[in-house]
């Protein structure tokens, strides 16, 4: 093993890029849909020999001196980013002949952005970089508050955050709950990389030791929180998921629109599941009606026709403000409550919009060089100024969460209060049959572990489902399928933890990951001398 990693450890210039590349490359098996974990065992040691060369000259000046360490941390971000993200071209195909040309700028030029995330990552930990198990620990705070701050820079876009790749099951979710995804990306970047002080002469066994340590601790406990799930409560509201799987190029075409909306409304008619009542609420997904509601009431006549008694619909759809200002009309991306009189009687909006394809940043410069939303059948979203429970009639408040709003930590909850529910209504189409919905999937689940509250997802084309709070499936569509679901909402825990506790439990794992990186460092320079 110590040949091995001198090996790496002594490649230098492309063959060093390369090798961190693979390296990332090769860390994407350990995410949706193959949740292969113990690649990370492979990857993450590669990436800690290959930082261990990475040492610019003596003279060089501090950035100088870091600079090999950023670009080693760099090229593996680049590889894991394309690996996790090349599908995101595919909603560029979907209207080729307007965005087929932005195909390398989603493909490469979005995880060469990202990458630099990782690059400051292995470049800060370089700076407190040691001979001994110290390395580890710190290569695991620099990620978890590098991929803590790629949640909100530049909008925020923690798709596929290191943390992920500790998580393939509901037996391994479980520590998310007290330390949330960014304190899992600690434990994960410590657990994954650990391997590499087989390869270290001093201060190899206690590293390796803590290693065994947490990740027997992570799974311990995930099987005690886990011990005491309650069963089915049948007196509790039953909801139906519909999963129209419509074509994402034919849902607005105009002579698709009524068969759509035919089809939303059958599925939602169909009798209960057997051993189910009729169901209380009917669920459509994201902007699952074709056209603008308030301007078809006829539509809404024919969603009360379909309601019996006491049915509630909440659908996905744009919403339309007229413009009063003179500004023109603004659209939103929305969720309706509509009663069984085909009345409107709530709606809430999403807040944090999908940058170039809800809204163009930067929009009067880039519109100059002809760049639109992908989403361009409004002409772009607008983004809710508040975020607001939606009060269902069966009495729980549900936590809105709109297609990509699932993949922040912050948003299961609203003003820290966190409600009874965590509804994720999205529209997986754009990517097809590609790991896109897989991942987008997994990361919803654990919202619901973080958060302790059940979790109903319905998306256009799949994957739609309930989880407990605990991230069990209690009933799922798969990908590509059309029909519905019947099924009693899962109970949430009592004593679940706020988006706020779970920060406090990763700034803990982070500090004690600092102070051993930095005491492993002290006790081995007092070795030498």
């Amino acid at each position: 093993m110590e040949r091995l990693a001198e090996k790496i450890m002594l490649t230098w210039g492309w063959r060093r890029m390369a090798l961190a590349f693979l390296a990332g490359l090769v860390s994407v098996l350990a995410l949706s849909p193959v949740n292969f974990f113990p690649a990370m065992f492979i990857s993450l040691p590669v990436l800690v020999w290959l930082i261990d060369g990475a040492s610019g000259a003596a003279n060089a000046g501090l950035a100088g001196r870091l600079r090999p360490a950023f670009a080693t941390g760099w090229s593996f971000g680049f590889g894991y980013f394309v690996g996790g993200l090349w599908w995101l071209g595919a909603a560029l195909l979907v209207e080729a002949d307007a965005f087929a040309w932005a195909l390398p700028l989603a493909v490469l030029g979005l995880p060469a952005l990202l990458a630099i995330f990782y690059g400051l990552a292995a470049a800060l930990a370089r700076l407190f970089w040691s001979d001994g198990f110290g390395r580890i620990a710190i290569l695991a705070a620099a990620f978890g508050l590098i991929e803590f701050a790629r949640e909100f820079l530049l909008s925020g876009f923690p798709w596929n955050a290191l943390g992920m790749t500790l998580m393939p099951t509901p037996l391994m979710m479980q520590p998310a709950a007290l330390v949330g995804l960014d304190g899992m990306t600690v434990l994960a970047i410590y657990i994954f990389a650990s391997p590499a002080l087989l390869a270290t002469r001093r201060g190899a066994l206690p590293g390796i030791v803590l290693g065994v340590l947490l990740f027997a601790g992570c799974l311990g406990f995930s099987w005690w929180h886990m011990r005491t799930a309650p069963g089915v409560n049948e007196d509790a509201p039953v909801f139906r998921i519909v999963q129209p799987n419509i074509d994402q190029a034919a849902k607005w075409q105009p002579g698709d629109r009524e068969a759509i909306f035919d089809e939303l409304l059958r599925l939602t008619a169909l009798p209960p599941e057997p051993g189910l009542t009729r169901p209380d609420i009917v669920i459509w997904p994201e902007t699952a009606v074709p056209f603008l509601l308030t301007d078809n009431p006829g539509a809404l006549a024919r969603i009360a026709d379909t309601l019996k008694t006491g049915q509630t619909l909440l659908a996905g759809a744009v919403r339309v403000e007229n413009g009063l200002t003179g500004s023109g009309d603004r659209y939103y991306n929305s969720i309706y409550m509509i009663n069984d009189n085909g009345e409107l009687v709530g709606a809430v909006d999403k807040a944090h919009l999908v940058p170039f394809g809800e809204y163009l940043p930067f929009e009067g410069l880039l519109k100059n060089f002809g760049l639109e939303t992908i989403a361009q059948s409004f002409g772009g979203f607008s983004a809710a100024q508040t975020r607001n429970f939606l009060q269902l009639p069966v009495g729980i408040a549900a936590v809105p969460l709109i297609c990509y709003e699932a993949i922040f930590p912050s948003l299961s909850e609203i003003d820290g209060k966190r409600g009874g529910l965590l509804l994720n209504l999205t529209n997986d189409g754009w990517f097809g049959h590609t790991p896109g919905p897989y991942q987008h999937f997994q990361q919803a689940r654990i919202r619901a572990v973080e958060a302790g509250l059940p979790l109903i997802r319905a998306a256009n084309s799949g994957i739609s489902g309930v989880f407990d709070p605990f991230g069990r499936t209690v009933r799922l569509l798969p990908l590509g399928t059309k029909g519905n679901i019947d099924f009693h909402l899962p109970a949430p825990l009592t004593q679940g933890n706020t988006y706020k506790n779970r920060q406090l439990g990763f700034a803990a794992i982070f500090t004690i990951m600092v102070l051993l990186g930095f005491i492993s460092r002290k006790s081995l320079h007092n070795g030498r001398d």
